[in-house]
């Protein structure tokens, strides 16, 4: 897909060459300044007139007309030099790249050295370009008739860059395989959920596990039942479908210490049980089980770059109905760390189940938890929906997780959990904690109940109910699932392999 060469970008012969363009006092300097000679200046009285800007996320295509072998320059503004960013730079990238497919174009070529500067080395720029070109071209396929129109999607990037050629090819690589373990998240959560059950979850566990090495169990219900799960039993009561609880494995060091736990909450539909959503709020449920797939999507990503990281990965899956055996308010259950639950509220389902799947990960090892759910609605009351809400019990790991979502590009804001928010979470007169304290604080309600699992284990909370899907599409990636934390979780991974 990608092909490295040292030429001259106005030697290329392509149906398409992208170029970026800064915006500072001199537009078209060194190999671009020869560029715009080829077109007697007509480049610079462009600029002039605002036809061609160097606006960060200006996109313009210009003909070549037969002056260089290109077919038509493709200019992506760039904003001003001094403040390049890298993120910007890829929504910039991921903005040409949806405008060559609208071109129906299948090849173009990149004149990569035009984007760098002194703040975007070469390697920085073929990593944008490879993760915005995964991102922006992603696309669900759905379930309509399949059209006669042949395809036409972008199959060849040719890079031209005079940088040293296997640093360039390593950052596309790495660039790419951020983009499809994001894509293959968003893809689990735009499939409908009678397509994808607990036990298609699992299934898709386990070809991870047999493409990467990973070692995989799956616990059946009987299997639950011997090891007291008894919350995460509870949600899955009123289904007819099994529960699954999923765990995958990676191991490259010899010994199973400084072990990084990722637990996603798996709920591959939401009814909200007897605590029933309405009408308007039920549709979209099938995305509960974004947590889920952050994970399998950074376990993709993991098992691609294969940092030098032990880490364990805890998926409890099942679909949360309405039968005459489903759980109900008011009912009281036991948990597998043996911490009894009264419910207020079925519809609070997600931290039950991560609940037992926060002790089990303990159970395998974990060292370090990370829990990523779409668990309430109150975290878009307080942050929106581009905001992930982060809660956690340990400073150091919340400054980890936070570096990472800094490199990733993904907004992580805490919140508060104090020891008034923890005495709600525990007051019950008959049991040990309640599942739903109300409605203020909603957001640190949820992600505090979990942290009554995690105990002394150091523990981030990640509650993307925000963000893990978008109702319009952008640079970077149609309307539909986001995949969001897929990676945040991967470069924490590899970052901890740095230190």
């Amino acid at each position: 897909m990608f092909t490295v060469k040292n030429e001259s970008m106005l030697q290329q012969e392509t149906p398409c060459l992208i170029v970026g363009l800064y915006d500072r006092p001199l537009k078209f300097a060194g190999e671009l300044a020869t560029l715009d000679e080829l077109f007697n200046g007509e480049l610079t009285e462009l600029v002039k007139e605002g036809d061609l800007s160097a606006k960060s996320k200006k996109v313009a295509i210009v003909p070549t007309l037969g002056k260089m072998p290109a077919k038509r320059l493709l200019f992506v503004g760039l904003g001003k030099e001094k403040q390049a960013d890298f993120h910007e730079m890829k929504e910039a990238i991921g903005g040409a790249f949806i405008k060559s497919k609208h071109l129906g174009l299948t090849s173009v070529a990149v004149a990569l050295d035009s984007f760098v500067c002194e703040e975007i080395s070469a390697e920085d720029a073929a990593q944008a370009f490879s993760e915005a070109f995964g991102l922006a071209t992603y696309e669900f396929k759905g379930y309509k008739q399949a059209s006669n129109e042949p395809e036409k999607k972008v199959e060849q990037l040719t890079v031209l860059t005079k940088a040293e050629s296997e640093a360039v090819q390593a950052a596309l690589q790495v660039g790419y395989v951020l983009s499809q373990g994001t894509n293959s998240a968003r893809t689990l959560v735009n499939t409908p959920g009678n397509m994808l059950t607990a036990s298609d979850l699992a299934a898709y566990a386990e070809q991870l596990a047999v493409k990467y090495g990973f070692e995989v169990e799956i616990l059946e219900k009987a299997d639950m039942e011997k090891l007291g799960m008894g919350a995460f039993l509870a949600v899955n009561q009123g289904s007819t479908e099994p529960p699954k609880m999923i765990t995958l494995k990676y191991q490259p060091k010899e010994e199973w210490t400084d072990v990084l736990g990722l637990v996603g909450k798996g709920i591959t539909f939401d009814t909200g049980g007897y605590s029933l959503k309405p009408k308007d709020g039920i549709v979209g449920m099938k995305t509960d089980m974004g947590g889920a797939a952050a994970v399998l999507g950074a376990m993709e990503i993991i098992g691609e770059l294969k940092p030098n990281q032990n880490i364990v990965a805890v998926i409890p899956s099942t679909d949360n109905m309405v039968s005459g055996h489903a759980f109900k308010p008011d009912d009281v259950i036991t948990s597998m760390s043996g911490k009894t639950i009264e419910v207020l509220n079925t519809d609070a389902e997600g931290r039950l189940v991560l609940a037992d799947a926060m002790t089990y990960a303990k159970h395998h090892g974990a060292n370090y938890l990370i829990d990523v759910a779409t668990l309430t609605g109150g975290v878009i009351v307080a942050l929106g929906t581009d905001k992930t809400g982060a809660i956690t019990n340990n400073e150091e790991l919340f400054e980890e997780v936070l570096e990472a979502s800094f490199e990733a590009g993904e907004f992580i804001w805490r919140l508060p959990l104090t020891e008034k928010d923890k005495k709600r979470i525990r007051n019950s007169s008959i049991a040990d904690l309640n599942n739903s304290p109300g409605r203020d604080g909603h957001a640190i309600m949820g992600g505090g109940f979990i942290g009554e699992f995690a105990e002394g284990t150091p523990w981030v909370h990640l509650d993307i109910a925000g963000t893990a899907d978008t109702n319009k599409g952008g640079a970077l990636g149609p309307a539909g699932a986001t995949g969001a934390m897929v990676r945040t979780l991967a470069l924490l991974a590899m970052r901890r392999n740095e230190e």
